[in-house]
């Protein structure tokens, strides 16, 4: 999108010049028009008059701006540029401003509910840094004024007016932007096998992905996206205890099949070792109650309770 914002390039008088100005006119006119009556003289009272009426037009023209605030400056509703220069400045007082903020902003949206690749209802959430960086699109591509109407009915004109109505632009498309990034993944991988991108495991791809839907929505108001980052994600409360069963059973399967995958191998070596080091000579049925009685041990929950044999094995 092409950016409309350009430099203010009329004329601008350092403040502290104007104003003293401005304090000479002030009080020059009326001692001017006290001398004309003084001296019964009419051009000192006229010429007083005009100075009083042009000296209330120059107090109307001065204007302060601290590091990263910009002045959106229109002529009888056209727009004539944007001044940022930090100081104290005078111009004309025809010209219309408005004062915007630059710096960074955060916002941290409340978790809202969606449904998931496979429809699965999660509550997510996220922050996000922002800040402003065309000030025309922000003024004039979206309506920000209107959105910055007061509670009795004005047009908000005030910077924290106008910066409440871009906040509140950024929550509503932040909103959307959420809605379609979250709808376009799984939560979770629920075989753990085939390595699709879900939400709990893709963040540094997802997050990138949420800050380019930002950046085209935003982009509209002149908004720059800083960072966004997915803070919350959680099942949605009526399948959050289903889902954790799911878990914990998917937990066991898998801790099951380590335990039973190392038993194995630790009655494969003492079968091994056994018959490499001739302790004892075992037949097929000897083998396999040892196998049978060295896997419950080693798998099962509670202790082993072991059976001292005073017997003799037959050969």
């Amino acid at each position: 999108m092409e950016k409309k914002e350009r430099k203010f390039e009329g004329a601008v008088v350092n403040g502290f010049v104007m104003l003293f100005v401005c304090l000479a006119l002030t009080l020059g006119a009326p001692a001017l028009m006290i001398w004309g009556g003084v001296e019964d003289m009419v051009w000192p009272i006229v010429l007083g008059a005009l100075a009083l009426l042009l000296v209330v037009f120059l107090w109307c023209g001065f204007m302060m701006l601290e590091p990263n605030e910009a002045r959106v400056v229109t002529w009888f509703g056209k727009y004539a540029g944007t001044f940022s220069e930090a100081g104290y400045f005078w111009i004309n007082p025809f010209y219309g401003t408005k004062k915007l903020s630059l710096r960074a902003r955060n916002l941290d949206a409340e978790p809202i509910k969606v449904n998931d690749k496979v429809g699965n209802p999660v509550m997510i959430g996220l922050v996000l840094v922002w800040k402003l960086k065309d000030t025309y699109k922000a003024l004039f591509e979206v309506d920000t004024q209107t959105m910055a109407t007061t509670a009795q009915g004005q047009v908000g004109t005030d910077v924290k007016s106008i910066m409440n109505a871009l906040e509140k632009f950024v929550r509503v498309q932040s909103d959307a932007a959420l809605r379609q990034v979250a709808g376009q993944y799984a939560y979770d991988d629920e075989d753990s096998k085939s390595g699709e991108l879900t939400l709990r495991s893709g963040s540094d791809e997802i997050n990138q992905l949420l800050e380019q839907k930002l950046d085209e929505r935003l982009a509209l108001a002149g908004i720059d996206v800083v960072e966004a980052r997915i803070n919350y994600l959680a099942y949605a409360p009526e399948i959050a205890a289903v889902m954790l069963r799911r878990q914990q059973a998917s937990a066991i399967i898998t801790a099951r099949e380590k335990i039973v995958e190392g038993a194995v191998s630790m009655v494969k070596m003492a079968l091994d070792k056994l018959s490499n080091e001739d302790v004892v000579e075992l037949d097929d049925d000897k083998k396999a109650a040892m196998v049978s009685n060295l896997l419950v041990v080693l798998c099962g929950d509670d202790s082993a309770q072991p059976v001292v044999n005073t017997g003799t094995l037959n050969h």
